[in-house]
């Protein structure tokens, strides 16, 4: 029979399952995170332990008590219970801006930059921005770096003192862009080069946020060189930078991947719990698809690697599950190629350390051979499969016929 309960209701189940607990489990320890009534009065456990039975049937959505749900769960409200994103679902730019490409490059070569031309590239950033997760890197890159060009252009032109501050603002986020893309092409230098430039760009704006992801981008060149200390100080300082901005949830997100990759369970939860604890008191984002809006559904994906690391496989099995089911729409089209990889990854390390070869090397060859990936975050966990299969199963043939696959993902040291 078709199960056709609400993806939240089946994840209540879900996540009560890997635990081992009953309903009443789950109620007890949700207890302590409700919060009471104006009047000091707080649910008994009986009555929750009811109105668990109805949430569970997607009978009745919880809405009260979504937070607390989440809480017990160790995840965040908008990652359990996700909401559509409020966006005009047709992102063209002539739709949103009223003018296409053409006429947007020939209004920058105006020597007075109107509100309706910044508007358009605006609209423009954006667009590329949401593109990142599944555009070929070779031709995001020539765009991003254009664009680039083309706005850091409009700072000769005679702008008012506002204006000066959102051109700054938005050389700053192509630059972010364009340096992500070329961490992922493997060209490294060129990404801590761009880096620098976006930091330089963010503090000429006054913005906070980009200042944020130039060092989110810096902890993550750190994670993927392995350099864990080095994450550690960097997700720190762009936490200082911008300690109420959503990059510091990512930014925390990277700390407790690098203590957890330290084998330090402990401040892998401290760091994991206080980026929930940001998300929770943050406003759901308008644009979940725009690479540096903090969706929160992303949290799962940050503790499934935590968790994977650290050994709690069947955590890691339920996260990476929910991730593929979020990311893939009901007719088999998936959204996210790069959050996908790694989920498969995740669930091909759980094969493997439960014994079965075949399924671990389907879910690793699917990772590798993805058309959009980031070679050096995929290179990094799929490490940790390769790591396994050659504990585990080093005579067999398929195991060196992997491990090479991923040596070529690498390319030369």
């Amino acid at each position: 029979m078709a199960d056709d309960r609400p993806d939240w209701a089946r994840r209540m189940v879900q996540e009560r399952d890997v635990r081992d607990w009953s309903q009443r489990d789950a109620v007890r320890a949700m207890l302590p995170r409700v919060s009471p009534e104006p009047d000091g009065h707080r649910p008994d456990e009986q009555d929750l332990l009811r109105q668990w039975k109805r949430w569970e049937t997607g009978e009745v959505f919880p809405r009260k008590y979504a937070a607390a749900i989440a809480a017990t769960f160790g995840t965040a409200t908008g990652a359990m219970f996700p909401r559509p994103s409020g966006r005009n679902g047709n992102s063209e730019i002539l739709v949103a801006s009223g003018m296409d490409t053409t006429d947007i490059l020939s209004r920058l070569q105006a020597s007075d930059v109107d509100e309706a031309t910044l508007n358009a590239v605006r609209v423009t950033v954006d667009r590329l921005c949401c593109e990142y997760a599944y555009m070929p890197a070779e031709q995001l890159l020539i765009e991003g770096r254009s664009w680039l060009n083309r706005v850091v252009g409009l700072l000769r032109q005679r702008l008012t003192l506002g204006q000066h501050r959102e051109v700054f603002a938005l050389a700053g986020q192509l630059a972010l862009l364009v340096g992500c893309v070329e961490y992922d092409s493997g060209l490294r230098r060129e990404a801590e080069a761009t880096r620098q430039s976006a930091l330089s760009l963010g503090s000429e704006a006054g913005h906070v946020g980009i200042a944020g992801w130039g060092h989110e981008m810096r902890a993550w060149f750190a994670l993927t060189a392995r350099d864990y200390r080095g994450v550690i100080v960097a997700a720190d300082t762009g936490i200082a930078a911008a300690p109420n901005d959503p990059v510091s949830v990512q930014l925390y997100a990277q700390k407790a991947k690098a203590w957890a990759r330290l084998g330090d369970r402990q401040q892998t939860e401290v760091a994991l719990d206080a980026g929930r604890q940001l998300l929770e008191r943050l406003p759901y984002p308008e644009n979940i698809e725009n690479h540096f809006v903090v969706d929160p559904a992303k949290f799962d994906y940050y503790r499934m690697d935590c968790y994977r690391r650290v050994g709690e496989d069947r955590l890691a099995e339920q996260l990476a599950s929910e991730v593929v089911r979020a990311n893939t729409d009901w007719d088999g089209t998936e959204r996210a190629p790069m959050r996908l990889a790694e989920a498969r990854v995740t669930l091909g390390v759980i094969a493997a350390r439960d014994g079965d070869l075949d399924t671990a090397l389907s879910y690793g060859e699917q990772a590798l051979g993805g058309d959009r990936r980031s070679l050096p975050s995929l290179s990094l966990v799929a490490t940790d499969l390769g790591e396994v299969l050659h504990e585990r199963y080093t005579t067999a043939p398929e195991t060196r016929d992997f491990i090479s696959h991923l040596r070529e993902l690498r390319g030369p040291s």
